[in-house]
Formats: structure tokens, sequence, C-alpha cells
């Protein structure tokens, strides 16, 4: 009699999986206490985020102002509707190479719609609920394109930080390089020292202070230190002009059939990376906390943060790691202090945005570059690297295609091979073993003997029993069928004992049906112990049925032939 199974008890609801974390706080109950940490945790962070945002804005190939439009607008509806306690939302560095390709190709116009079109896609996959399945990306596949984005990012900063001269720069590494390379005599003096000024106080003040906010300092200084001692850097005043003082009236980006046609792979890359740095920043928040943030509650959020920023004239959206640590160091409470962030930053950019104007670009570009070094995972790269043969060669795969190719392509190569080395491995650990010991040894000890069978009656007689122990999937059939096939003699009796396998595929069903077929035909009685109900189930539907095949509850069960 076929059973069929239960659904799992105590599913949430759809409440309690799209309920934001602000909520959660409120109701834990929410004081004065609790405000002010939050409006000095937000100070804090938008202290760090105003600088990223104009150097990743700058570097993505748009104007200073749209990074903070994106922290300002972006970062709000993260907070407001986010799954994560202490997400901090905003532009990331993660993006810079596959911003600056859109913009390249598309205009700012082809940006805001393929960025309107991720966040459609992301509010899908947060309400389908496939968020929780953004966690089987394999390690050495996130470790891959981290170091490839930070390898893109600094290479974009090169031009800034020499203050080279050039009509063009490519988005591509290796045009960009010898671009580059062909305009290294333009190189200008006082650029490289405020460059290495600027890299040499973030480095000083995170040694000597370590919770200080080392970029807006080093941004500061290098300001002053070009405007006192006059030098001939470039500045975002002399390539952007000065900044508006509000945020601009919302609209909606222009599109047609063709242009949604020509953007969507973009957005479908921007709502992948999204989905991917978003909730790895919910990870480490959880980690750095011991919280636990809602995945699909938090894509949503980030879908619908992606839309509000491109309606107020920003770019993309994600969580930020560095930002969100920032937050929790500073002893956020919960998603009011990501609210109080983009509220300092809008009453920046409506009294000081002027001052910006004076800012060199050389100090905003060793900015990124201390971000780049940073967001690399050097020990867990060089780790993999000297590992297991298959992790180096799914984290080099991935490296290398983000840098030469592009994200989306080294993302999914990454993912591929290792899903394939992971089948490897699991078909690799499945076991065959063969002999008459394992009879009655799966019977319950609470009925005192276990009912052993005399292996000596036997041996070289008339019964055989099997046990495969692992997972019994596609990727083992050919090895287990291997050693089955290999049986010289048919016995009387065929025993295979299931009760070590958790699963089986209809490959390796069908498999076992045309053994099983062949065994039967020389008179072989087949019998299937210890099956589970779900292994069962897939046996039955390869058409394994009785009595051409027996199921039993253990291998005692099976009496051996007389002699």
């Amino acid at each position: 009699m076929n059973s069929r199974p239960s659904l799992p008890a105590n599913q949430p609801t759809f409440a309690e999986l799209f309920t934001p974390k602000l909520i959660t706080v409120v109701r834990e109950g929410y004081g004065a206490r609790d405000l002010r940490r939050d409006a000095v945790a937000g100070l804090t962070v938008a202290i760090v985020a105003l600088p990223l945002s104009m150097a990743i804005a700058i570097a993505s190939g748009v104007s200073p102002d749209r990074g903070i439009y994106t922290a300002i607008v972006g970062g709000f509806v993260v907070s407001l509707l986010g799954g994560s306690r202490y997400q901090i939302g905003g532009p990331a560095g993660a993006f810079i190479g596959l911003i600056a390709t859109v913009v390249e190709r598309h205009g700012y116009d082809g940006l805001a719609l393929a960025t309107m079109i991720a966040g459609l896609i992301l509010l899908a996959i947060g309400l389908l609920r496939v968020g929780t399945y953004i966690k089987y990306i394999p390690f050495p596949v996130t470790v891959g394109f981290t170091a490839g984005i930070a390898v893109i990012i600094s290479a974009s900063q090169v031009k800034d930080l020499l203050g080279l001269t050039l009509a063009h720069e490519p988005s591509d590494l290796l045009p960009r390089l010898t671009a580059l390379w062909g305009a290294i005599g333009t190189l200008n003096a006082p650029t490289v020292a405020i460059a290495l000024f600027s890299l040499a106080v973030m480095a000083t003040v995170r040694r000597l202070a370590p919770t200080a906010p080392a970029f807006l300092i080093a941004v500061i200084l290098a300001a002053l230190a070009a405007l006192l001692l006059h030098l001939d850097v470039a500045t975002v005043g002399s390539r952007f002009g000065a900044l508006p003082s509000s945020l601009p009236s919302p609209s909606l980006p222009t599109f047609s059939v063709e242009k949604i046609r020509a953007v969507l792979p973009d957005a479908v890359a921007i709502a992948i990376l999204g989905a991917i740095e978003s909730l790895l920043s919910a990870v480490v928040a959880d980690g750095m906390t011991g919280a636990r943030h809602r995945s699909n509650c938090e894509l949503t959020a980030q879908g619908l943060a992606n839309i509000a920023s491109v309606i107020f004239g920003g770019i993309c959206v994600t969580g930020t790691v560095a930002r969100t640590a920032t937050n929790i160091r500073a002893g956020a409470r919960g998603p009011v202090a990501g609210m109080f962030h983009c509220g300092y930053l809008l009453v920046f950019l409506m009294v000081a945005g002027p001052l910006v104007t004076y800012i060199p670009l050389a100090a905003l570009g060793a900015v990124l570059i201390t971000v780049a070094w940073r967001m690399a995972e050097k020990e867990e790269f060089w780790a993999l690297i000297r590992g297991s043969r298959g992790d180096a060669v799914v984290l080099l795969s991935t490296f290398f295609l983000t840098i030469f190719v592009d994200l989306i392509t080294g993302i999914g190569v990454g993912v591929v091979l290792g899903a394939l080395l992971f089948l490897h491995r699991m078909a690799e650990a499945v076991e065959v073993q063969g002999g008459t010991n394992f009879i009655g040894d799966d019977v319950a000890d609470t009925s005192g003997d276990k009912a052993e069978i005399d292996a000596t009656r036997t041996i070289g007689h008339d019964m055989m029993v099997y046990r495969i122990n692992g997972a019994f999937f596609f990727g083992a059939t050919a090895r287990v069928s291997l050693i089955l096939e290999r049986l010289a003699v048919h016995p009387k009796v065929f025993v295979l004992d299931f009760r070590d396998v958790p699963l089986i595929d209809s490959t390796a069903a069908h498999s076992l049906a045309g053994f099983t077929a062949r065994l039967r035909r020389s008179g072989t009685k087949v019998y299937f112990a210890a099956a589970r109900p779900s292994v069962r189930k897939i046996l039955l539907s390869a058409g394994l049925d009785e009595p051409d095949v027996r199921y039993v509850a253990t291998t005692a069960d099976v009496k051996p032939p007389r002699a």
C-alpha cells in the first residue's frame, strides 16, 4: 500500500516570510535609548558611505551625485522593507565593472532601464521564494568572482591615480590596460602624490585609530592639500561640475521593446549579482550578531530599492558588507540606523554639496583601491588554490572569466563546474559491499539477540548480499552497475540492502531494473531490503514491482535457499 508523504509541519506563513525586520524590531520594544543608538550608528555609516558612494559612481562611469542618490533612496527602501536587521543598502564596488559596461553600451538611460528590470526580477525571485537557493552557490565561485571584481576595480582606478589623459577608456580589461599603457607618457606627478598621500593617510588612521572614518579623513586632507598647495590635479568639480543640492524629481526611464531586449541580459546579470551580494552581506551580519535574516523578504526589498533608486536618478542598489559591518560595530539596534544614514546623506547633499567639488579624483581612486584590496579574500583564495584540484579549477575558472569575459559568464561557468565537482565527489562516496555477513545485522537491538545467519551455509553457495552505502544517483550508476555486473555466477537468491541509501534517482532505478531483469531470466530471486518509502517509490516507478522483485524490511527477513 503506497503512502503519500505528508507536508512538513509548521511551514512559515507568508507574513512570517515577508514581514520587514523594522516591524519585528518595533514589536520587540523600541525606545528612546534604541533611537539614540541608531542615530549614532547611522551617522557613523553615513561618514563611511559618503566618499564610497561618490567613488563607486565615478568608477562606474556616472556622475558622483548618482551614487549619493542611490545611497539615500535605495538605502532607505532596503532598511524600511528589508529582511535583515542591520543591512545597509547602497551602491557597491562589485557592480563597478558591470555598470561601466552597460553605460558604455547603452548610456545612463539603458542602465536605468536595466536596473528597473533587475528590480522586477529580484521582486519575482523573492515572492517566488527562490532566495533560499542562492546559498547553494559554491564557496570557490564567490571567492573567484569577488577577487575578479577586485581586479576590475583596481584597473578602473589607474587613470585617476596616475592622472593619465585618455580620449576614451574601454570598459573591457585588456583593451583598457592597452590604452592605459599607451597613455603612460601623460602621467601627472601631483596626481600620483595625492594618491600616495591618501593611501598613506588611510593606512595610518586604520593603524592608530581603527574606529575612525579613514576614508573621509583621507579625502578631506587630500582636498585641503590640493587646494592649499595649488596642485594641478583633476577634481570632482573640474570633471562633473557642482553637485545638485537636492534629489531630482522622480521620472521613469524611456523604454521600448527593442531597448528592453537589448538590456535584458544586463538586467539579469544585475539581478543575479544583486541577489548574491545582498544575501552574502546579510549572512555576514547574521554571523556578527547571531540574528537571522529573511532571505526572500530581503530580495523583495532589494528589488523595490533598485526600482526606486533609478526613479530618483540613482544606479544599482545592493547590500554592502563593509557598511553593514560598520553599522553593527557602531552599535545599531535595527533598521532605523540605516534610515538615519540615508537622512544624514540627504542633509549633506543639501548643505555641503558645493564642498565636494574640491575633492581630488585621485583621493577617491585611492579609496576604491583600498576597498578592492580589502574585498579580495586573499587568504581564502590561496587556501583554495593549495587545496583540492577541483576547487582550484572552479575558483580560477570563475576568476579569469570574470576578468576577461564578464561577470555573469564567470558565475555561470563556476556554478556548473562546482555542481559537476560535487556530483563527482558524491558518486565517489558511494560504496558497494558484498558478502553474507550483513544478513541480520540490521535487526533491532531491542530484540535482545540478532538473528545472524550462518555464513558458512551461504558462502560459495546460492545466496549473495550486497549493501549500497550513499546516495545512488546518475553520477554513481556506472560505478555501481560495473560492480554488480561482474558477478561470475548468478545465485538462487540475490539481496540488495538499501538501508544506507538516503535517495535514488530514476537513472539508477532503471539501471537496477535492467540488472534484476537479467538475474530473473537466470532464475534468481531478487530482494530489496530496508528501502525507505521515498526510495521504494522511485524503484516502483522504474518497473521494479512485486512479484518480479520482493521488498523486505531487513535482510534478516530473507531466507537462504536450502543447500
